[in-house]
């Protein structure tokens, strides 16, 4: 059977979620498995349909009605909406799983915290961290000396040089750069394809290239 765990998130990024969990299973040396019970989601126009041959639950209160040693990942994309519904999940007491892609190589150097999403092709290198709740999506290179602050989603072939710094809740778009030693503050939004130069201030949205403030 394996571990139990439920995805909460029934949108697209859950179901690729689904299928980072069917690669995991996959992978030969890996003793431990998952059992995906199903997703759980706040739509209600999802409760009762299967997604990916998975079941959608209900909302976050079928979450109380399953056992206990049930792990979670929250996949929801926007981080603020992400925040809100991890915290409503942890004063529930349950335990949040880290999926890592069994061909994504991660050394010693690299800290992941809880909660942790590392989906396929990514390639990370040395003294790297990482916390609670970080989504980053297929093909994303992470350099020497990063931080990615809580709550952050990075979607695809997002590229972070060495030395960046990523605070918390921030949303970085398909194929953005930021060039290294560069600073990144709180809820910040980058948009696909940018390329910061420069340091940005939290709570700002930054697109093009050189990426500029809108």
């Amino acid at each position: 059977m394996g571990n139990d765990l439920v995805i909460i998130g029934a949108g697209g990024f859950g179901r690729e979620a689904s299928l980072l969990v069917e690669e995991i299973n996959r992978c030969s040396n890996r003793v431990e498995k998952w059992h995906l019970v199903g997703f759980i989601d706040e739509d209600s126009k999802l409760w009762g349909r299967k997604l990916r041959g998975y079941p959608v639950l209900g909302g976050l209160d079928v979450l109380a009605e399953l056992d206990s040693n049930v792990q979670v990942i929250c996949v929801i994309g926007k981080p603020a909406d992400k925040k809100k519904i991890v915290h409503k999940i942890s004063a529930m007491e349950r335990r949040f799983a880290t999926l890592i892609h069994p061909g994504v190589n991660v050394c010693d150097e690299v800290y992941l915290g809880n909660g942790v999403l590392l989906n396929k092709g990514c390639l990370l290198t040395v003294n790297i961290k990482i916390a609670d709740h970080v989504s980053i999506n297929p093909g994303c290179g992470i350099g020497h000396d990063v931080s990615i602050g809580e709550f952050s989603t990075l979607m695809w072939r997002v590229n972070l040089s060495g030395d960046v710094k990523i605070g918390e809740g921030c949303m970085i778009g398909t194929g953005a750069t930021v060039l290294q030693n560069k600073n990144i503050g709180s809820w910040c939004s980058i948009g696909a394809g940018a390329v910061v130069t420069g340091d940005l201030p939290g709570n700002c949205t930054a697109v093009g290239v050189p990426a500029t403030i809108k």
